[in-house]
């Protein structure tokens, strides 16, 4: 090669590199042009600070579809138990965990169960100094042929709890023609003697769910009057009809006959309630009027607190306190002898007509808002304390908790229909139950605590089975805030 040509060669090569080394003598401020930096083809993780336990559960948790993580979670679903019993075993043998029963999927304690275990890390070689008995929970026979260990051994003899499934399909369906569509009514009521009341228009029918039989009670069309609530007493022998024009009816179920007619109120009576003897009506007044049916109409009480319609009265167990919800988005609570309200809740944001006493905890009240609200909301009416809320996703239009198991189902309107089930207190969904294709507006269980019936405006009564018969030890509310 030229020695000339070669020297003008380096010499340009000498030029070009010049930027990128100037650059690297420039401060970390200045703009300059890239320098590429060789790299191997091999990138060896540093796992020093892993936490061996976390990682396995979000990689078992992570690696299925969405599809796949619902099933798991669903408390009916026997993959999603026998999955939740592989990955406890694969903890034993592991991480040495030491589990030796199945945790439950849907326990309140499950998503906090792997932070709470040991934090061995998984390639941690230790030598044992102490030798320790072979019926140990920590140490297997020498004679075992099995590669697992006591506990998994202990975990897969456990008992395994039966799965629990909820129909999604009703039992029954029942034709109810003229039920209306109206959010503040309360048009179906369950009696203790197995006799199921509704108001259809003008009239008052009765269906019993032992013979099918269904018999009219009364109509109201003679006096141009409609039925806006119906409320069976205790004992399920008498049951009381409110109507838009403000009465306040009482019948004898099994004799068909009407014992007396209440007058006080002004407007329709959308919510009724019994107490023993004594029957609470509220109307859109704005009033509530309690009275003693063995007494003379004129011996009431008239309790003044809501400023718009009375849509959801609610006795509580120990016959000692009444819940009332309004259009005004308030929760009032009465007791039995002051005339104002002793607790009042303004958290709603919409009309509350959904109330509900909770049968196992004394003093647990829960209530549902309207559309523009949608939550449901549990208070301690011991303290006045506030506990939970959730935002359910529509119209809250009923409450009831289940007599033997604490849980609860709520209808809902606007704009999902649906029926749903809930856990307390963790208020995780049991089930979700679809099928009216309006709001589901009325809601009554029946006297076994097992099913329960839903009405809505597209005229149509549905059963369902929900609860089970399982009992659960009841639970006092604290007195003294936390």
């Amino acid at each position: 090669m030229d020695q000339e040509y070669e020297r003008r060669l380096l010499r340009q090569i000498n030029h070009q590199n010049l930027p990128s080394k100037a650059c690297l003598t420039k401060s970390l401020g200045a703009a300059c042009s890239p320098v590429s930096v060789k790299s191997g083809d091999r990138f060896i993780p540093t796992r020093a600070g892993s936490n061996w336990s976390i990682n396995f559960h979000y990689a078992n948790e992570n690696c299925r579809s969405p599809s796949q993580n619902y099933k798991a979670k669903d408390a009916g679903s026997d993959s999603g138990k026998d999955a939740v019993a592989y990955a406890a075993l694969l903890r034993n043998e592991l991480l040495g965990a030491g589990i030796d029963s199945v945790p439950d999927p849907h326990g309140d304690d499950r998503r906090h169960a792997v932070l709470t275990q040991d934090s061995r890390g998984l390639f941690r070689y230790t030598v044992h100094t102490k030798r320790v008995p072979f019926d140990s929970d920590n140490e297997v026979s020498p004679y075992s042929l099995s590669p697992l260990s006591n506990k998994s051994h202990k975990l897969l003899r456990s008992p395994r709890k039966p799965a629990r499934k909820i129909s999604k399909i009703p039992f029954k369906v029942l034709d109810a023609p003229e039920l209306q569509d109206d959010f503040y009514l309360n048009l179906v009521d369950w009696s203790a003697g197995n006799l199921l009341s509704v108001g259809l228009g003008a009239c008052v029918y009765l269906w019993s769910a032992c013979t099918s039989q269904v018999t009219r009670l009364c109509d109201l069309s003679v006096d141009g009057d409609s039925v806006t609530s119906v409320c069976w007493n205790e004992r399920g022998s008498l049951v009381s009809v409110g109507t838009h024009k403000g009465y306040v009816q009482i019948w004898d179920a099994a004799g068909g006959r009407k014992l007396t007619s209440l007058e006080g109120h002004s407007a329709r009576v959308g919510a009724l309630a019994w107490n023993g003897e004594q029957l609470s009506s509220g109307s859109r007044d704005r009033v509530i009027l309690q009275r003693d049916v063995r007494t003379p109409p004129s011996a009431e009480r008239r309790l003044q607190g809501h400023r718009q319609e009375v849509c959801g009265l609610k006795w509580s167990p120990d016959h000692q306190h009444l819940a009332s919800g309004g259009n005004d988005n308030k929760l009032l609570v009465w007791n039995s002898s002051s005339l104002l309200p002793v607790q009042q809740y303004s958290d709603h944001l919409a009309a509350v007509k959904a109330i509900a006493w909770s049968p196992h905890q004394h003093g647990l009240l829960a209530s549902g808002g309207g559309t523009a609200d949608r939550c449901l909301r549990f208070w301690n009416t011991l303290t006045g304390q506030a506990l939970q809320s959730t935002d359910t996703g529509s119209q809250v239009c009923n409450l009831a908790w289940s007599k033997h198991a604490n849980e609860l189902v709520s209808t809902h309107g606007y704009s999902q229909n649906q029926i749903l089930v809930w856990k307390y207190p963790s208020l995780t969904q049991v089930a979700k139950l679809t099928g009216h294709s309006y709001r589901v507006l009325y809601l009554a269980v029946s006297p076994d605590g097992e099913a329960i019936v839903t009405g809505a405006g597209d005229e149509t009564l549905r059963f369902w089975n929900v609860f089970s018969k399982t009992r659960c030890t009841k639970v006092r509310l604290k007195r003294q805030q936390a």
